[in-house]
This record gives C-alpha cells, structure tokens and sequence, in this order.
C-alpha cells in the first residue's frame, strides 16, 4: 500500500462556476464588514448580529 497521497480530484485545473473559499471570502468580507460598520452607526449591531445569527440557522436546518 502506498503513503501518497491522491492528487488533485480536478483533472487539470478547476472547473468554471464553482465558488471556491478564496472567492467566497473575497464576496463575503467586504460584504460583511459594510453592514458591520452600517449596523455600528446606526446603533443597530445587536439587530443586525441576531439577524444573522437566525439565517444561519435557517439555513443549516434547511441543509438538515
């Protein structure tokens, strides 16, 4: 048996469309940090986390 690990699964680079973590986190952060700052300045931080928080649970039950 041998110690090496399997290549890549793409065959010879990544196929178009499909959302890789360096491209979500280059839509995401901005994205985020925007309504952070507006959710600060407006005095609505605890909304806007609460907001979140209960899409991601949504969301994962939904996946469930």
């Amino acid at each position: 048996m041998s110690d090496c690990m399997p290549g890549s699964p793409y065959f010879d680079e990544i196929p178009k469309g499909i959302l890789t973590w360096p491209k979500l986190l280059a839509i995401a952060t901005p994205v985020t940090g925007l309504l952070l700052l507006v959710g600060w300045k407006y005095d609505a931080l605890i909304e806007l986390l609460l907001t979140f928080t209960v899409m991601l649970v949504l969301l994962a039950i939904y996946r469930k």
